[in-house]
């Protein structure tokens, strides 16, 4: 009889203990895919955003790029 009652505490803890990480990682994998969609979301304002900055930074940067590189070309022909 305390053989059985063994057991049955065995299997209880058993259940319980894998029913309890079933529902922490089904739990967890929801709640990733909530986070997934919220950064989405944010990233997709952020890019809009960014769209509009873009445009004036290419051109300054290309200005500065072109300079560079001039200059480095000037060094390298020892002139």
């Amino acid at each position: 009889m305390e053989q059985t009652d063994l057991m049955t505490e065995a299997l209880n803890l058993t259940f319980f203990g894998m029913g309890f990480v079933f529902l922490f990682l089904t739990l967890l994998v929801f709640v990733t895919k909530f986070m997934s969609i919220v950064i989405g979301k944010i990233k997709k304002n952020s890019i809009a955003v960014e769209k509009n900055h873009c445009c004036e930074a290419k051109s300054e940067l290309n200005e500065e790029t072109k300079f560079v590189i001039e200059q480095a070309i000037k060094m390298h022909r020892g002139a």
